[in-house]
């Protein structure tokens, strides 16, 4: 698994994770592991400073799939949702996040989302540390139904590793 987690940072490198905004551009140079917390990794990135906790499915089509939690210092994002879908979704369909009791429905394009406000960011968050998997369902491109399950333990401790890789400076 830590082999897996470092080899999904390292795809990132040069990959944003926000929507398109300021925390986007530029290229991740200078990774840092921060740590690997069973099956979550926490990371900071130098070159455009972002500190973030990730995760692969734990079941199902992988395909470059992750689930993120980022901070960006530069533009004050703190928690911020990224989800990458194992497949391309279908661009009429819904994106529903459930974690635990809660689900929420996020904003995506082709293949990611994000949650549609830093109020509903900080509500998966509060879920995520409370919660022992997550699942995120769409429908792939033809119509066919597809979910992404992810195991939450060493979450918490991923996400707090990575609030405290860009808290210092």
């Amino acid at each position: 698994m830590i082999a897996a987690l470092l080899m999904l940072a390292a795809a990132l490198q040069g990959q944003g994770q926000g929507q398109g905004q300021g925390p986007d551009q530029g290229q991740g140079q200078g990774r840092e592991s921060l740590g690997i917390f069973d099956g979550w990794g926490a990371f900071r990135d130098a070159a455009p400073v972002r500190c973030y906790a990730i995760s692969r499915p734990a079941q199902g089509a992988r395909n470059g799939a992750f689930a993120s939690i980022a901070n960006w210092p530069r533009v004050g994002a703190r928690n911020q949702l990224h989800i990458r879908f194992s497949r391309d979704r279908d661009p009429r369909a819904k994106v529903t996040l459930a974690v635990g009791e809660r689900r929420f429905e996020l904003l995506a394009g082709p293949r990611d989302a994000w949650a549609p406000d830093p109020r509903t960011d900080l509500a998966i968050v509060a879920a995520l540390r409370s919660s022992r998997s997550m699942t995120v369902e769409t429908l792939a491109t033809g119509g066919r139904p597809f979910v992404d399950v992810y195991q939450l333990k060493g979450a918490a401790t991923a996400i707090d590793a990575a609030a405290m890789g860009c808290a210092r400076r």
